[in-house]
C-alpha cells in the first residue's frame, strides 16, 4: 500500500508533492498510481525506438510535468533528462536513460 513514508522511502518530495494537491494527502495518494501507468512510459519508448523523435518529446514532456506535479523525484530525474535530450534533438543512446525510468517506475509500482 502506498502511503507518504513509503513515497518518502523512495525518494519523493512528499512536502513538495503535498503542497501543490493542496496539503489533501488522500488526493495525493490518489494521483500516484496515474503518474505509473504504463502507457505514458511505453509511448516515450516505443516512439524513440521507432525515430519519432517529436512524438517521444511530447510525452515525455507530459510524463515530466506530471512527475514533477507528483515530486517523484527518483522517476523525474530520468523523465527530465530524456526531455531535455529530445527538445535537442540529440542523436544518442537513449537505452540508460529509459532504463533507468522503467527501473524506478517499477520500483515503486511495486509498492501499490
Amino acid at each position: 500500500m502506498i502511503t507518504l513514508d513509503v513515497l518518502k522511502e523512495f525518494g519523493a518530495n512528499t512536502d513538495e508533492g503535498m503542497e501543490r494537491c493542496l496539503n489533501e494527502e488522500g488526493f495525493y495518494l490518489s494521483l500516484i498510481p496515474t503518474a505509473l501507468e504504463k502507457e505514458g512510459y511505453l509511448k516515450i519508448e516505443d516512439s524513440i525506438k521507432a525515430g519519432k523523435l517529436d512524438e517521444a518529446f511530447e510525452a515525455a514532456h507530459a510524463l515530466k510535468g506530471v512527475l514533477s506535479n507528483l515530486a517523484l523525484s527518483p522517476i523525474l530525474k530520468p523523465v527530465s533528462e530524456i526531455t531535455e535530450l529530445l527538445r535537442a534533438r540529440t542523436e544518442t543512446d537513449y537505452e540508460p536513460y529509459l532504463n533507468t525510468m522503467w527501473e524506478q517506475r517499477d520500483k515503486l509500482a511495486a509498492y501499490i
